[in-house]
Formats: structure tokens, sequence, C-alpha cells
């Protein structure tokens, strides 16, 4: 017998899997569309060759992974629905919390998005991008005292044009998704920090710095400025023995000394 590979008993494969596999292959080939409908629950019976219960297992996996959506009553079947990042924020969100990704590293890859999404920000913005991402930082400004609840929804927003400039909607979704997971593991202990008001103040002193640069098309600043930023915020929830990606992506003399 062999020393080399060594294998593991197989177990059958579910026929529910089988069907979700097919939907989910002809959604992404394109031939189910956004808006469209799936055959009703009778028709997928007749199709796939399997039970009401083992079609209604697929379906309810297929909802729960966001790609379809099934109305009571409804005698229409399933309506495939558009590309959502709420499953991988939720997907992200769960392997952090399992330790399969620490927050180190979730952090450091939100700081990689977001430099590059500033970066190309300050060179290819609008006018109009512009002036979107000037409103965002008024209402940021006004929120401080609403508390971290209001400032937190236009923070996101400022990000969120700062990435539509960035004219890569991959950077667009993978930023929103991994702002998403990291602001669900941290968010209430920003929010009931002694020091919270003077941590969006901070905040929001460093959007108004990213704001110049790209006002000036000066990528390489926006980019190191978020990084900063993004540092100066959130290494503080990261034990000092985990922060080597996080400082590898600052200047040792843009690294701040106060962290939250």
């Amino acid at each position: 017998m062999s020393d080399g590979a060594q294998f593991r008993q197989v177990s059958p494969v579910r026929l529910y899997q089988r069907i979700v596999e097919q939907i989910e292959q002809a959604i992404t080939r394109g031939d189910l569309k956004p808006g469209q409908r799936l055959p009703s629950e009778r028709e997928l019976v007749t199709q796939f060759g399997a039970s009401r219960p083992t079609v209604r297992e697929a379906l309810r996996v297929l909802e729960s992974n966001g790609l379809v959506r099934s109305r009571p009553g409804d005698p229409n079947g399933p309506e495939i629905l558009p590309f959502s990042p709420a499953g991988l924020t939720k997907e992200m969100t769960r392997l952090v919390q399992f330790d399969n990704v620490s927050m180190a590293e979730l952090i450091s890859f939100r700081m990689i998005l977001d430099g590059s999404a500033s970066l190309l920000a300050a060179r290819l913005r609008s006018e109009e991008e512009l002036s979107v991402m000037e409103r965002t930082l008024a209402v940021m400004s006004d929120a401080i005292e609403a508390g971290y609840e209001e400032f937190s929804k236009a923070d996101v927003a400022f990000h969120e044009a700062v990435a539509v400039a960035s004219r890569n909607s991959l950077i667009e979704v993978c930023n929103q998704v991994v702002r998403g997971a990291v602001l669900s593991l941290i968010s209430d202990k920003v929010a009931h920090a002694h020091n919270s008001t003077a941590l969006m103040r901070k905040s929001l002193r460093h959007h108004q710095e990213v704001l110049e640069a790209i006002r000036v098309r000066d990528g390489q600043a926006a980019a190191r400025i978020s990084r900063r930023t993004l540092y100066d915020y959130y290494a503080g929830y990261v034990p000092e023995n985990e922060q080597g990606p996080l400082l590898a992506l600052v200047d040792d003399e843009e690294t701040s000394t106060t962290r939250p």
C-alpha cells in the first residue's frame, strides 16, 4: 500500500444540494437573471424528479443565501434576486467570530481597500462626485452631537461615495462587505467608549484631510491618509502583538500614539 496520499471516507451528497448547484450555475451563466422567476414548486418537482420536501429544502437554502425570494401565497415560482453584499458580510463576520480570520487581517484588508479607493477617486472623481463627498462630511459634522449611530451612517455614506468615484465595482462591494463586518464586531464598543465624541471629531478631521487630497487629485496622499485614519481609529481594538499587518500599511511617522 502506498505511503503517499491519505483519503477520507466519502459521504453521499444530499439531493437538495444538487438542485441548489444547478440553480446557482444557471444564475452564474446568466440563464436566470434578477427579476425572473423559477418554475412553480410543482414544476420543479417534475423537472428535477425529486420529492416536494427535497425541492422545498433546496429553495430554503437558496433563499437563505439571498439568491431567491418566495412570497407567501404567491402562485408564481421564487423570484431571482440581484446580487447583494449582505450575504458576504454575514460570512466574513462568521469567519472572524470563529477565528479563521483575525481582526487584524480584517482591518488591514479594509486599509488596503480604502487606500486604493481613495487613490483612484482622487484621480478619477468628477465634480459631482466631489460634491457628494462634501455633503456627506457636512452631515457627519452635524451628526457628532446626535451620537455615534448617526455619525456612523454619515461615515458610511462618505466611504461609499469615495468607492463609487474609484470606478471599480469590486472595490465598492468588497469595501462595503469588510466595513460591515468590522462595524458589526466593534460598533458597540466604539459607541460606548468614554471618549467617543473625541474619537468622532478626530475621525472627521481625518476625513476632511482625505477629501482635500481627493479635491487636489493627490492620490498618494489620499491613500496614505485613508490608511492612517483607519489605523488610528481601529488599532486599539487589535492586540499589540497582532498589529504587524496594520503597522506595515502606515509610515512610522504617521502612526498615532493615541489609540481609541
